[in-house]
């Protein structure tokens, strides 16, 4: 699979985690990290294991994180992984036809955090600040406030 580096991202479904996140962006940021490390390493882990059942939650895992933060192939091929584990798990069949996807994730996986590493580091996108009633002015009274 071969995907650019500006295509890793849809950065408007990025941005707009990071406005609802808030100041809570960095550190759920954080979270996906940490939790996407553990689920790389568990689903390699189970591939090596061989075990379908142990594929199926770590791929459902990185599959819905990675689509919060605008990260689409990375959720794509977690949830391929995922799917294909399922099938596997009815079947009662190894996972031997997801060797190569699997070995796909941890560079993809990589890559989007070397993109949002890129992204956070710039500085975030700056509200404009006008202080009520503008520079030099008093501001008007609101609800409240007493009056002077």
């Amino acid at each position: 699979m071969t995907i650019g580096l500006g295509q890793l991202v849809d950065w408007g479904v990025f941005a707009r985690a990071r406005t609802e996140l808030g100041g809570a962006f960095v550190r759920i940021l954080g979270y996906f990290r940490e939790d996407g490390v553990k689920s790389v390493t568990a689903i390699e882990q189970a591939m090596r294991d061989r075990s379908a059942a142990g594929l199926v939650l770590p791929a459902h895992t990185l599959k819905g994180e990675s689509r919060q933060f605008g990260a689409l192939p990375l959720s794509c091929l977690a949830e391929e992984i995922e799917m294909e584990a399922r099938r596997c798990v009815e079947a009662r069949q190894k996972p031997d036809d997801l060797i190569e996807r699997i070995a796909e994730l941890r560079p993809l996986f990589e890559a989007t955090l070397r993109l949002f590493d890129q992204e956070t580091q710039a500085p975030a996108p700056a509200a404009s600040r006008v202080a009520p009633g503008g520079f030099g002015r008093r501001a008007a009274p609101t609800f409240g406030t007493a009056q002077r």
